[in-house]
């Protein structure tokens, strides 16, 4: 197919605001912020779109569980648009990346230290810190240190030996 006809076959999905069935469809599969244009919208379109591009959450008019753990699993951003966020949801979000802790609305120490493993450099969005997460996020960069509340020897030398560079971040009192 010529890049012509391609033009032409598709544009039509992209600038009608009303887009149903296998039309729908059709639309999500080759982007899935066309779901703002799906009014009456399926799961399996949902799906789709969210599977496609994890943003697309934001134009789902009923969030399912189902439905937001595939939006965060594509992009854990993608938790910042979900209504209802759980546990389950949360932790998914900070699996695929870490950063996506920022927001996390009713942080939890599981949840914190699963974010600071995928990215030690979340410690920065952890709003209690624990030495077992600060730990962990050291372990994991130790460029993470500069973002941790009480440091004590262990995390510091945790960090140290992650990445020597880290030590220009340790806290003067080590060094008295």
């Amino acid at each position: 197919m010529q890049l012509k006809n391609y033009k032409e076959k598709y544009k039509r999905l992209f600038y009608k605001k009303n887009l149903k069935g296998k039309e729908a469809l059709e639309a999500v599969k080759r982007n899935g912020s066309a779901l703002r244009y799906v009014h009456k919208q399926t799961l399996k379109i949902c799906l789709e779109a969210v599977k496609r591009n994890g943003f697309a959450i934001e134009y789902v008019h009923k969030q399912t569980p189902e439905i937001c753990l595939a939006a965060v699993k594509q992009n854990g951003y993608a938790l910042q648009y979900i209504r209802n966020q759980t546990p389950e949801i949360c932790l998914e979000a900070v699996k695929q990346d870490g950063y996506a802790l920022q927001y996390v609305r009713n942080q939890t120490p599981e949840i914190c230290l699963e974010a600071v493993k995928q990215d030690g450099l979340a410690l920065q969005y952890v709003r209690e810190q624990t030495p077992e997460i600060c730990l962990a996020a050291v372990k994991q960069n130790g460029y993470a240190l500069q973002y941790v509340r009480n440091q004590t020897p262990d995390v510091c030398l945790a960090a140290i030996k992650q990445d020597i560079n880290a030590l220009q971040f340790v806290d003067d009192r080590f060094f008295k």
